[in-house]
């Protein structure tokens, strides 16, 4: 990156104004000024005293006190008012109640201070293997740097929802949907890893919104699947890999089974059996352990060797 680059980097952090409090005060003693004020006024005329006092006075009280009262304004809880001058920077009124600001020349802007409830639309993305998938998230967030949100960038909300769109869809290509062949024994999926990947997710979301004094509270996925077009294949793909898994499971019972019937005739002496019957044995028991259906057994009436 060149000096010059660095250099308007650097002045670019030095004017993003920072939050702050000033430009205003309690309004209860403007209000009670004003009214005051206007009351003497209204008062002068009504026991004709205009010109005893003099009409110029009478007019200014008149004015003042209603000049006063343009400046003030109710501010509900979780609530604050950007205050500039001029197209300057003054401060932020984060008091609720009624307050006041400098009248008529003060700009204010309302920013809420509420956490705000974000649930992005569904997205359809490819995962960390290409696979096609949808994923969608709700995230909980609120304006932290009031300042930073209102002159940092141009709509904030708007932003929070762009940036917020660009994180699922940069998460989704980080990890991949779920196991597979091609995975690690601990990698992290986005269907098997919720906490990981929630967590990757809260903490790619506060860096993108820090520039614009916007925290984030929560985050959380609120779907996934796979895309449409290979949903089939994958549910197939996953029977099959159930099927095996408990396929392999069966086997393994049946052999100890196995071993255990031949264990247990030998060392009891119930029956000798040649390494043939043995053989003959094992394929039996095999079948009727691994089999999916209910086996017929047949009965020989004769002798073991016949």
């Amino acid at each position: 990156m060149s000096t010059t680059a660095v250099t308007r980097k650097d002045e670019h952090k030095n004017t993003t104004p920072q939050e702050r409090s000033g430009g205003h005060m309690n309004g209860y003693a403007s209000f009670t000024t004003g009214v005051l004020l206007v009351g003497l006024a209204i008062l002068l005329v009504a026991t004709k005293n205009v010109f005893v006092v003099g009409l110029f006075w009478v007019v200014l009280l008149l004015v003042v006190g209603l000049v006063l009262m343009t400046g003030l304004y109710i501010q509900q809880p979780n609530e604050a008012r950007v205050l500039t001058l001029f197209g300057r920077y003054v401060g932020t009124d984060r008091n609720s109640g009624l307050r006041w600001t400098v009248p008529l020349l003060m700009a204010k802007r309302r920013v809420s201070l509420r956490a705000h409830n974000l649930n992005a639309p569904t997205l359809k993305v490819n995962d960390k293997r290409g696979n096609p998938i949808e994923i969608s998230a709700a995230v909980v967030w609120r304006v932290e740097d009031t300042a930073r949100a209102v002159f940092e960038v141009e709509n904030y909300e708007q932003y929070v929802s762009i940036q917020s769109e660009a994180a699922i869809r940069h998460l989704a290509a980080q990890f991949a949907y779920d196991e597979g062949e091609d995975t690690g024994e601990r990698e992290v999926t986005l269907r098997g890893g919720t906490d990981e990947v929630i967590a990757a997710l809260t903490t790619e979301l506060r860096e993108r919104f820090r520039p614009t004094g916007v925290s984030v509270e929560t985050a959380m996925l609120t779907h996934l699947a796979y895309a449409p077009e290979i949903a089939q294949v994958m549910l197939r793909r996953q029977q099959a890999e159930a099927i095996i898994s408990a396929r392999k499971k069966i086997v393994h019972g049946a052999v100890s089974m196995v071993e255990e019937a031949l264990k247990g005739l030998s060392e009891r002496e119930i029956v000798q059996l040649d390494d043939e019957r043995k053989a003959a044995m094992v394929s039996n028991l095999l079948v009727v352990l691994c089999s999916d259906k209910d086996t017929q057994p047949i009965v020989n009436a004769g002798t073991l060797y016949n």
